[in-house]
């Protein structure tokens, strides 16, 4: 059963990619977000990075042997840069994965289910998103020791499943009801066959969306949460780069606009890169958006 669900799935796959490459938004994002994954695997091992300080050079304009300058201790930008792509990207798709697998497990249970482990499910999930996120994580951020990226991914996770549970419920509630979930009914297969082989193919983009944009969010929080220094962890991470350009003034030294502006350049083409990629993902595969 598992096995021709990957089968086809492969297949689907396959046709998918081909009405996927046809969209520019989605493989202008696709471009970027490869880029930043190719940087994050390769580039520390192209850019070594040397943490030894030097008075002497801090805040150096970009040259040829330091591309994007020098910070106010003068440790190069850009290999600051390369190598916190690596930590960044790393919270961001394991945030991606314990969100979506916690979302997606407890909607389609509580769609599927009914009765009591609905109600019990949905009373849950109310309740963890009608607490505002944010400030919930700064205080899990507080009294939580966050020293690697798995700490850090499910501190991110804790209150984002809660919007991505409701809407797979939603959309397996509707799903359920269908002619064709109801002839297999009829036809008495098994509950894998309808998940697997019914539900998960017709919810699957919409899963793939999702995955994109939380990393897109888990980025943005994990970089508030190191740029307010509530987590010890690399001093390459691009919230802890911002953290130092804050504390050390960077804002009034024009000769520290690199060493600012560096990692929110990189956030914000992060930023783009997803939000083209998941807005083309959904005009290629959503079919009530497309003619």
């Amino acid at each position: 059963m598992i096995k021709r669900f990957f089968i086809s799935a492969v297949h689907g796959a396959a046709r998918k990619c081909r009405v996927v490459f046809s969209n520019r938004k989605a493989v202008l994002g696709a471009a970027i977000m490869l880029f930043f994954i190719l940087l994050a695997v390769f580039g520390p091992m192209l850019f070594p990075y040397d943490p030894v300080t030097d008075e002497s050079s801090k805040y150096l304009a970009p040259s040829a042997g330091h591309w994007l300058g020098t910070d106010n201790l003068g440790r190069d930008v850009f290999r600051q840069l390369v190598h916190g792509s690596r930590d960044v990207l790393t919270i961001a798709l394991l945030t991606s994965v314990i969100t979506i697998i916690l979302g997606t497990v407890l909607g389609m249970v509580s769609g599927l289910a009914g009765g009591i482990t609905d109600r019990v499910i949905s009373v849950i999930t109310n309740l963890f998103l009608s607490i505002p996120s944010f400030p919930v994580l700064l205080i899990f951020a507080s009294f939580f020791t966050i020293e690697d990226p798995v700490s850090f991914a499910l501190v991110l996770s804790l209150w984002g499943w809660a919007g991505l549970s409701r809407a797979i419920r939603a959309q397996i509630h509707s799903l359920k009801e269908r002619d064709f979930i109801q002839i297999c009914r009829v036809m008495n297969l098994s509950r894998a066959h309808i998940i697997f082989s019914e539900l998960m193919p017709n919810i699957a983009s919409y899963i793939l969306i999702n995955f994109i944009m939380i990393m897109r969010n888990a980025i943005t929080g994990s970089v508030g949460i190191m740029m307010l220094g509530l987590a010890a962890f690399q001093p390459s991470n691009w919230g802890a780069m911002l953290l130092r350009a804050k504390d050390s003034g960077a804002l009034l030294i024009p000769e520290a606009s690199y060493f600012l502006f560096a990692p929110i350049v990189a956030i914000m083409l992060f930023q783009m890169g997803s939000i083209l990629l998941a807005h083309g993902l959904d005009e290629a595969l959503n079919p009530r958006l497309q003619a």
